[in-house]
């Protein structure tokens, strides 16, 4: 049993098809992540069909310029189970109004996760200091460093404040040999796993369109760069995804473990 625990259904030509392929390669359960509010209704829709779809809701820091006020009315909902994905992306962001806007947006979507008790999805991109600096000053609040490609400083000081940190299809990339040295130290009990689809598919399927089930790949890829066996892994991100989201077991779970 593995668990997406990041991907864009909504983004996917055919994301029901996705999910049937995902059940079939052993994906439980797939998070599915809001970037802004246009794509939100998808998102929460997606995850009102299917019970082994959850959704988030916040806005991505390339929207931080747009309406953020819709987010908090949203956290209440029975599927939405985490702020976000929200953060810092400077590598487009050249200018100093658009990195305010961004981090103000990030203090925003922080406060909502602490004051609604919410795991936060965190997207950092060249902004590692100012990303460590915010999650400082909302101590308490958990949540996940996703599609990690930074150092192994920022990931070490993340994890002293309680976060975890999730890998993609990246490590399994040629030229991703920092994103492999990370994946190595971090500890198996704050590991997850993602796809990010529908971008940066793992090898071997690297460029196509990526979706859930290639999450299967990752792990395999994961397992075998840290000397574990595939099933530690897969329980052990399992049961970190679970304990983080706090997503109670599905139907096909009881029913796998009687």
């Amino acid at each position: 049993m593995l668990i997406d625990s990041h991907c864009h259904l909504n983004y996917l030509d055919d994301p029901r098809s996705a999910l049937e392929r995902a059940r079939e390669a052993g994906i439980a359960t797939c998070l599915c992540i809001s970037v802004d509010e246009a794509g939100f209704p998808q998102v929460l829709a997606l995850a009102e069909e299917h019970p082994d779809v959850w959704a988030t809701a916040g806005v991505h820091p390339d929207a931080a310029a747009g309406n953020l006020d819709w987010i908090e009315g949203w956290l209440g909902h029975e599927r939405v189970v985490a702020v976000g994905e929200t953060g810092l992306d400077y590598l487009h962001a050249e200018d100093s109004g658009a990195r305010q806007r961004q981090r103000q947006a990030f203090d925003l979507q922080l406060d909502l996760a602490q004051r609604h008790d919410l795991p936060v999805v965190v997207h950092t991109r060249g902004a590692e200091a100012d990303t460590l600096d915010a999650l400082k000053n909302y101590p308490g609040v958990r949540g996940v460093l996703h599609c990690f490609t930074e150092s192994w400083q920022m990931a070490e000081e993340a994890l002293d404040l309680g976060f975890h940190i999730s890998m993609s299809g990246i490590v399994t990339f040629k030229n991703a040999e920092n994103v492999r040295e990370v994946a190595c130290q971090i500890p198996l009990e704050r590991l997850l796993v993602e796809t990010d689809a529908p971008w940066l598919a793992p090898v071997p399927r690297r460029g196509k369109t990526n979706e859930p089930g290639y999450v299967a790949h990752t792990a395999r890829f994961l397992a075998g760069l840290r000397g574990c066996a595939v099933d530690d892994l897969a329980r052990a991100t399992t049961q970190n995804f679970r304990h983080l989201f706090r997503c109670g077991a599905l139907p096909s779970d009881a029913s796998s473990a009687a």
